[in-house]
C-alpha cells in the first residue's frame, strides 16, 4: 500500500494556507526562525508564478512551489533542520534558474546554498538515458551509484534529493508514459536502494511501491485488487488480534505499549512471492501486527506471551535485535497460526528501534550547528560512517533479488564523468579530457583536439571532477600529438590512453617516425644548449642499436625524451671532459645530500651544523623545520612542536626551512631565458610553475621591448639534472604567449666531443 501523504491545507480561493502549513511543519520540527522560512515560501512563490518559460500540460503551473513544500513536509517527518527545510522549498526554483546559488547565499545564508549545491551536483546522474526496454544497464547502475557515493559530504543532502524523487514520482501520475517509465526506474535502481541503506523505512517502502506501480503495472494491479478483496475480511481480523494482545500485555503488568495493524506493501508481497515462488495466498504477512514496547526485555517477554498464545510457524523467526541488519534496523519478527489458523506475522520492537526503522540515520544525527550552537565534535566521524553505509558492501538486508550490484565496492581514486548523451563513464581521479576521449573510443581519442566540461571549453590538461559532463572536440581526421605521450606536460593520465596513443605511432611509417624522433630530439638538445653528443654512445645507453633506432622509438612514443634526457646525462657524468661536463651542467653550487649526520639539508644556505631537538624527536619523513640557535647550529623541530610553535611567534626571524637530506640531490645553478608576447600575469604563472615543480629561484630579470611587445626573462634556477630542466621547459611552454624556452650558454661556445656524429 502507497503511503498516503497529507494533503497541503488551502484558503479560500484555493492557495496554500502558509500559516496553517507552518504550524503544521512544526509539530514535526522546530524551526529556529519560522519569519525566515516563510520569507522562502514566499519568494518560492513568486518566482513559480511570475516565471516565463515552457510548461508541462501534465503539471500545475505552481509545481515549483507546492513541491517544494511538499519536499520540505517529508524532510520535517524526517525531523531535520531548518537549513533543510528551507534548502527543500527553494530547491527546484535553482534548478529551473528562477534564483542563483548567489541570490540564496545572501538571503538565506551559506548553509542552505552548499545544501542546494549538492543537490545539484546529485542531481546529474537524472541525465541518465533510460533505454527502450525500460532498463539500465548493470554496469551503469553500478557507476551510478558509485557517482553517488562521491558527491555526498552531508547526509542532509542525500536526504534532500530522496525527497525530491519522492515528489516527482508523485507528480508523474498524468506525465507520458515514457517519463513515468525514466523517472521508475532511477527511482528504483538508485534512491529507493538508497533510502533503504539509510534506514528511512517510510520513505524507502513508498518509492518502491511507487516505481513498481509503473514498471510493473500488470503485476502491481493484481496484488492491489486481491488485497481490495480482502481488506474488510482482514481489518476485522487484525482488530480481533490487536484488542487480545492488548489484553495478553496488560495482564503482564506492560502498561506503556503499542499495538497496531501494519499494511504489507505491494512490492514487498510481489518481491517474497517471486523470491519463494509461491502465489498471493502463501504470503504469510499480508495479515501482520506491529507491537512497541519501552525496553528490550520487554520485547522478549512480548515474544514468549505471543509462542505461548499462538503455535509458531517453523523456519519464520528473525532476531535482528541480537543481530541487527547491516543499515541498523532491529527487531523481532516471528510468524505464527494465530485464530481461525490463519498466518499472522507479528513484529516487536522498542519505541526508540521503531523511530530508527521509519526515520534510520535521521532519528540520531546532530548536524553541524544544530542544538549545539557550533559544529558537533563527532560530526566528521558521523561522515565518514555514512560512507560506509554508503559503499554498499556485504549483504542489503532483506533487499535479496533487487539487483546485488549493491556489494559493488567503491574505489575512492575514481571519478564519474557524464557523455553528452548521459552514459557514465569512470576513470581515474587524475583523468584529462584526452583520457575521457579514449575510454569512450579509440578513433575518438585520436581525432581529439578540445574538450567542453558543462558547456565550456577547457585545456585538454583540465583535471576532471566527479558529476560533470564532457564532450569531446574532434577533427575529421588525424592522429593523436606526440606531446600528449610527454608526461611532463599532463596531457594523458591513464595507461590506457598512453598505450593507444603509442600503438598509434607504432603503425605510422619507419621513415616518418624516424623524421619526427629526430625533430624532437634536436628541439630538445637545442632548448637545453646541448651540442655534438655521441650520439652511438647515447643510443646504446637507451638500448637501441643506432641513432636512427633511438628517433623512430621517439617518433613512435616507445621511448620518452625524459628517459633519453636522463641518460645523456648519466653519459657525461662518466667522461672525463671536464670541460663538457661543466658546460652541460655548470658547476654544482651546493650538494643537497651532505647533510652531515643527522641527514639534513638547511635550503637557501647552504650546509650548517644540525641536531635533532630533544623536544620532539622528529624522524625520517616527518614534516620538520629549523631554527638557528647561538653556537649550536640549526636545531631541527617537527612542524607540529609546541616549542617551535611558540619560536614562531616569539623569534620568527630565526625559523628556517628545512628537508630530510635523503629526498635532496645536487642541484646546479642554471641560467635559461624565456621569451614571450607580454600580457598581464606572465611573470606571475612562469613563477608559479616553478613553485608548482619546487625548483629554488636565485634571480629573475625581466626586460619588455615596446617596440615588439615581447618581453624577455632571464632567470637563474637549481636544477637536479637535465630530466628536471627539460621537463620544466615543457611546462612553461605551455603557457599562452610564450615563443621560446631556452638555456643560456654559461661558458665555452661550441663544444665537441672527439668521435661525436650529428
Amino acid at each position: 500500500m502507497v503511503k498516503v501523504r497529507d494533503d497541503q491545507p488551502l484558503t479560500d480561493d484555493g492557495d496554500v494556507d502558509i500559516g496553517h502549513w507552518l504550524e503544521r511543519l512544526q509539530e514535526d520540527v522546530k524551526l529556529r526562525d519560522p519569519d525566515e522560512m516563510r520569507e522562502a515560501c514566499e519568494l518560492t512563490k513568486r518566482l513559480a508564478m511570475e516565471a516565463d518559460r515552457p510548461h508541462k500540460a501534465w503539471l500545475p503551473r505552481d509545481t515549483t512551489y507546492r513541491m517544494g513544500l511538499e519536499m520540505a513536509d517529508i524532510l520535517a517527518l524526517l525531523k531535520l533542520d531548518q537549513a533543510a527545510l528551507e534548502a527543500a522549498v527553494l530547491y527546484r526554483a535553482v534548478r529551473e534558474g528562477l534564483i542563483s546559488i548567489d541570490a540564496v547565499t545572501r538571503q538565506f545564508g551559506k548553509e542552505v546554498a552548499e545544501l542546494i549545491a549538492g543537490v545539484l551536483q546529485m542531481a546529474a546522474i537524472s541525465n541518465i538515458q533510460v533505454p527502450s526496454q525500460g532498463l539500465v544497464q548493470h554496469d551503469q547502475q553500478d557507476n551510478l551509484r558509485k557517482m553517488l557515493v562521491t558527491m555526498i559530504d552531508d547526509v542532509r543532502v542525500a536526504l534532500i534529493k530522496i525527497a525530491e524523487r519522492t515528489c516527482a514520482l508523485r507528480q508523474v501520475k498524468d506525465a507520458p508514459r515514457e517519463k513515468r517509465l525514466q523517472v521508475a526506474r532511477e527511482v528504483f535502481d538508485i534512491y529507493a536502494p538508497l533510502a533503504h541503506r539509510l534506514g528511512i523505512g517510510q520513505v524507502k517502502w513508498e518509492l518502491e511501491d511507487l516505481s513498481f506501480r509503473y514498471l510493473h503495472e500488470d503485476d502491481y494491479k493484481a496484488i492491489a485488487r486481491q488485497l481490495a478483496e480482502k481488506r474488510l475480511d482482514r481489518d476485522r481480523y487484525i482488530h480481533d488480534v490487536v484488542e487480545t494482545l492488548k489484553s495478553m500485555l496488560e495482564a503482564q503488568g506492560i502498561n506503556e505499549y503499542e499495538v497496531n495493524g501494519r499494511a504489507k506493501h505491494i512490492y514487498s508481497i510481489w518481491r517474497k512471492m517471486k523470491r519463494k515462488r509461491i502465489d498471493f495466498s502463501q504470503v504469510n504477512d499480508v495479515r501482520a501486527v506491529r507491537i512497541l514496547v519501552p525496553e528490550v526485555t520487554d520485547c522478549y517477554t512480548v515474544l514468549g506471551l505471543v509462542h505461548s498464545r499462538w503455535h509458531h510457524v517453523p523456519n519464520e523467526f528473525d532476531d535482528y535485535i541480537a543481530n541487527p541488519k547491516k543499515n541498523g534496523y532491529q527487531s523481532l519478527h516471528t510468524a505464527v497460526l494465530g485464530p481461525e489458523n490463519k498466518v499472522l506475522e507479528i513484529q516487536i520492537r522498542t519505541f526508540a528501534m521503531h523511530d530508527e526503522a521509519e526515520l534510520g540515520v535521521c532519528a540520531h544525527w546532530r548536524y553541524k550547528g544544530h542544538d549545539t550552537g557550533g559544529k558537533s565534535s563527532s560530526y566528521e566521524e558521523k561522515i565518514a560512517w555514512l560512507r560506509q553505509v554508503l559503499e554498499w558492501q556485504d549483504e542489503v538486508g532483506d533487499f535479496g533479488d533487487l539487483r546485488e550490484g549493491l556489494s559493488s565496492d567503491v574505489a575512492p581514486d575514481r571519478i564519474y564523468v557524464f557523455t553528452p548523451d548521459g552514459h557514465v563513464i569512470d576513470l581515474p581521479r587524475v583523468a584529462t579530457p584526452i583520457d575521457f576521449a579514449y575510454r569512450v573510443h579509440t578513433e575518438v581519442g585520436h581525432r581529439c583536439r578540445g574538450a567542453k566540461i558543462d558547456g565550456r571549453i577547457v585545456p585538454l590538461t583540465y583535471k576532471l571532477k566527479t558529476g560533470q559532463q564532457v564532450e569531446i572536440l574532434t577533427a575529421s581526421k588525424g592522429g593523436p600529438s606526440r606531446d600528449w605521450l610527454n608526461p611532463s606536460l599532463g596531457y594523458v593520465r591513464t595507461s590506457r590512453a598512453r598505450a593507444k596513443i603509442q600503438s598509434w605511432f607504432k603503425h605510422q611509417a619507419r621513415e616518418q617516425n624516424v623524421e619526427e624522433g629526430k625533430a624532437l630530439f634536436e628541439r630538445e638538445m637545442r632548448r637545453l644548449d646541448v651540442e655534438d653528443m655521441d650520439l652511438e654512445t647515447l643510443a646504446n645507453k637507451v638500448n637501441y642499436a643506432s641513432p636512427e633506432d633511438m628517433y623512430a622509438a621517439l617518433g613512435a612514443g616507445d621511448l620518452r625524451i625524459g628517459q633519453v634526457l636522463h641518460q645523456a646525462q648519466q653519459l657525461f657524468g662518466e667522461t672525463d671532459d671536464q670541460e663538457q661536463l661543466d658546460r652541460l651542467l655548470a658547476k654544482p653550487k651546493r650538494d643537497q645530500s651532505k647533510g652531515g649526520s643527522s641527514d639534513i639539508t638547511v635550503l637557501g644556505v647552504g650546509n650548517l651544523k644540525t641536531s635533532m631537538a630533544n623536544c620532539c624527536h622528529p624522524v625520517p619523513g616527518e614534516p620538520i623545520v629549523g631554527f638557528i640557535t647561538q653556537g649550536r647550529g640549526v636545531t631541527v623541530h617537527r612542524q607540529d612542536c609546541p616549542n617551535i610553535l611558540q619560536l614562531r611567534i616569539d623569534e620568527p626571524q630565526r625559523v628556517i626551512e628545512v628537508e630530510w637530506g635523503q629526498r635532496a640531490r645536487t642541484q646546479y645553478p642554471v641560467d635559461i631565458e624565456i621569451q614571450a608576447w607580454d600580457r598581464s600575469g606572465l611573470l606571475r604563472d612562469v613563477t608559479g610553475i616553478l613553485s608548482n615543480e619546487k625548483v629554488n629561484v636565485l634571480s629573475v630579470n625581466t626586460l619588455t621591448d615596446t617596440s615588439d611587445g615581447i618581453a624577455r626573462m632571464r632567470i637563474t634556477v637549481e636544477v637536479d639534472g637535465l630530466e628536471t630542466l627539460g621537463r620544466l621547459f615543457s611546462r612553461i611552454q605551455q603557457l599562452s604567449n610564450v615563443i621560446e624556452v631556452q638555456r643560456l650558454r654559461t661558458g665555452a661556445k661550441g663544444m665537441k666531443r672527439k668521435g661525436s656524429g650529428s
